[in-house]
């Protein structure tokens, strides 16, 4: 499945290429002893999971140096498959339950992955840590995001091409969600840019900070 990844990112090195591959297999192991994906989902990992945090890219390309904290990681998205596509870039994965930062822990060691922390906590709770992008993968509603992680975002540290801010993935219909920030939120559809049938309710959502 990793041919689903080169699909969209032709330009891989040998070593993001292995990484990518070696994600079917931990992920495997893992969920058979601590179950952090759906067992149904596990046929679809690259899709659903790997390709679809990819799909921040969508949104932008975070430049070397930035500094990224992963609200809510679960197993390890959409840090994970971020941190091996971008090893310049710096995430902090953090989760409330001790289980998953345990998993996304051993996953990122095994793949080698040198720019990713993980620790168990909440986002409210985290005060020693700034960041230019908070990142999430529907972990809460957007109005609960902001509130819990709004205060981890650096506003005065500004080189990407977006200004600092939250990027989400979601899907579905998100008009009374984001009916409170429809003048500032940013939302872009993943599909077609990614063209398979389970993107098309997916979007990317950008809120400067």
């Amino acid at each position: 499945m990793i041919d689903l990844i080169e699909k969209y990112f032709q330009n891989l090195s040998d070593l993001q290429k292995k990484q990518f591959a070696m994600l079917q297999e931990l992920y495997q192991d893992w969920n058979s002893k601590i179950n952090v994906i759906s067992r149904k989902d596990m046929d679809y990992l690259y899709l659903h999971h790997v390709l679809h945090s990819l799909a921040i890219t969508q949104m932008i390309t975070f430049k070397a140096g930035t500094k990224i904290i992963d609200v809510g990681c679960g197993g390890g998205f959409p840090g994970i498959p971020l941190a091996i596509l971008m090893p310049d870039v710096n995430f902090l994965l953090i989760d409330s339950i001790r289980k998953k930062i345990k998993v996304t822990t051993a996953i990122a060691e095994a793949v080698g992955l040198k720019n990713v922390r993980a620790i168990q906590c909440r986002a409210e709770e985290l005060k020693d840590e700034k960041c230019h992008f908070v990142v999430s993968r529907a972990a809460m509603q957007m109005k609960d995001l902001v509130h819990s992680s709004m205060h981890l975002v650096n506003t005065k540290d500004q080189f990407n091409a977006l200004p600092n801010g939250i990027i989400c993935l979601k899907g579905g219909n998100l008009t009374s969600e984001l009916n409170p920030f429809k003048n500032k939120a940013i939302v872009e559809d993943i599909y077609p840019n990614f063209d398979e049938e389970y993107f098309k309710t997916k979007q990317v959502i950008y809120l400067p900070v």
